[in-house]
């Protein structure tokens, strides 16, 4: 079974969200359908469901491997290098 190489490194404890929603939706004018929130940095973005999928982009854009679900009631967490729930 693939595991996550990355998990062992990200902060403790979790870094704060920086916003609430994804800032970039908010200024496009879109809504997310779901938000994730990277593990390095606290960066909100929109899941790949979302018309502009603003996670994923945020990934790309900075190389942070890890995001967890930034959904009440959910707590899993995403590794975007491995391709495998963390």
């Amino acid at each position: 079974m693939k595991q996550c190489t990355h998990a062992g490194a990200l902060p403790h404890p979790e870094p704060t969200p920086l916003t609430e929603t994804c800032p970039e939706c908010e200024s496009a004018g879109t809504h997310p359908v779901q938000l994730r929130k990277c593990l390095e940095c606290g960066h909100v973005g929109c899941c790949d469901s979302s018309p502009m999928r603003h996670a994923t982009a945020h990934h790309k854009e900075t190389g942070h491997p890890v995001m967890r679900t930034h959904e009440p009631g959910e707590t899993w967490r995403w590794c975007f290098v491995d391709h495998v729930l963390v």
